[in-house]
């Protein structure tokens, strides 16, 4: 028997298996007995109420998990720099009320204007500087599932088009047209 492991003797001649093999069963026996285990009681659990309620709820959980925003990220560092007070910049503000068809070129002039952010804070050593980072690192991560439709690029506006308004007054409609969009993944 080629490739077998042959069972030794010991100094008193009896015969004892190689430890792989021991090993090797009592894992095999494990499983089993893990196995009858949970297929007894999984199939107890929905015998009853209870049981079955637990399952569907379980069964619920990831498409709640899917239908989460993909700008959550995005939402929170927006929520850290608000406060920021080193950070004195007139940036090109779009309107939270633009056609929805103008959803994401509002979102790319939000993110434009991102850069200029990150820009100053590299001149002024701003203590949020991180979190803007974080904020374009989401941001691109994002849109990479997006594409650009250029008949709906023609109807809207060009970033510059817009208002310039200050960094407060950026971040509160950044935030606003962030959760307009996130409520398209809850509904």
């Amino acid at each position: 028997m080629l490739g077998m492991a042959q069972p030794t003797q010991n100094s008193a001649g009896a015969r004892r298996r190689p430890e792989s093999q021991k090993t090797h069963v009592k894992s095999i026996c494990l499983q089993y007995q893990l196995y009858l285990l949970l297929n007894s009681h999984f199939f107890c659990l929905l015998k009853n109420k209870t049981g079955l309620t637990i399952f569907f709820l379980c069964a619920y959980v990831p498409k709640t998990e899917a239908n989460h925003c993909k700008w959550s990220d995005v939402l929170k560092d927006l929520e850290l720099i608000k406060t920021s007070e080193d950070i004195d910049v007139s940036l090109y503000t779009a309107n939270t009320y633009e056609d929805i068809e103008c959803q994401e070129p509002v979102m790319r002039c939000f993110f434009l204007e991102m850069k200029v952010i990150l820009h100053e804070c590299d001149i002024k050593k701003c203590s949020r500087k991180h979190d803007v980072w974080n904020i374009l690192k989401n941001g691109n991560a994002r849109f990479a599932t997006y594409q650009l439709n250029s008949t709906t690029s023609k109807k809207c506006k060009e970033c510059e088009e817009y208002e310039e308004k200050n960094f407060t007054e950026f971040i509160q409609s950044f935030v606003k047209v962030i959760q307009r969009e996130c409520k398209k993944y809850i509904n």
